[in-house]
């Protein structure tokens, strides 16, 4: 009794034109320095917060005559200087970091092209489309990490972290922001500040886990690039955890 021919597994499809590997970690280890400034900011403007919520505190239990006009301007120059260098960390960081998860998701496509559901178009683009921002860049990140990871080994626990604090974090500087324009009288302002607090240290939280994320993911693809060519067979595109 004969037995019938088994089909031979399909070759993985190959990287799409001008897919070429190049090292990620220079990239990564700005991206890690330009983080860990953004933690420095964050706490740079805590602190401030803390200093602006004691003299709003006295204004407001005491009266103008608690808190003088030299201490009152002092405490809004340093809290806008704590703004103006969160913003400025902030843009630098974002410019670098994203040329990095281009430069990584590119590698991916070089490592095994069948786990990339989007294009590297959305790699910038995906950040910056409302609504679909909110979970473009995670699935294109998770993408990136299966295509990255030794023997197509999955758990991307780091990701999923810091991906859920960063969301978390802009949905409550929006609001935290709304209420600080808002604010008029200095309970309002108290309680505005307070808010913009909680969102810088989500802010803090969320940049120490995106370190971690980018060490990990930046290891992972240096370390798969000098094993060299992989014969593992074909593996469909995985769906997001």
């Amino acid at each position: 009794m004969s037995s019938l021919p088994v089909a031979p597994l399909p070759p993985p499809p190959p990287p799409a034109p001008w897919a070429l590997l190049r090292p990620p970690v220079a990239l990564g280890k700005a991206v890690s320095i330009l983080l860990a400034v953004v933690i420095v900011t964050d706490v740079f403007a805590l602190w401030r917060g803390y200093r602006s919520i004691d003299v709003v505190d006295r204004l407001a239990s005491s009266g103008f005559g608690s808190v003088t006009d030299e201490e009152i301007d002092r405490a809004d120059t340093w809290y806008s200087l704590a703004g103006g260098a969160q913003t400025v960390a902030l843009i630098a960081t974002a410019v670098v970091f994203l040329v990095w998860f281009h430069r990584v998701r590119v590698n991916g496509e070089v490592f095994a092209p069948e786990y990339h559901a989007k294009s590297r178009g959305w790699t910038i683009w995906g950040w910056f489309c409302p609504v679909v921002n909110l979970w473009f860049p995670r699935r294109i990140a998770l993408d990136i990490w299966n295509a990255s990871s030794a023997e197509n080994r999955r758990g991307a626990a780091i990701l999923n972290w810091w991906w859920g604090v960063w969301v978390i974090a802009w949905l409550a500087g929006r609001t935290a922001g709304r209420q600080y324009a808002r604010a008029e009288t200095a309970e309002e302002i108290k309680r505005a500040l307070g808010s913009v607090m909680v969102t810088d240290a989500l802010d803090l939280a969320a940049a120490v886990l995106a370190i971690l994320f980018v060490r990990r993911l930046t290891s992972m693809q240096h370390e798969k690039a000098l094993r060299g060519p992989s014969t593992a067979p074909f593996v469909p595109n995985l769906p997001a955890l």
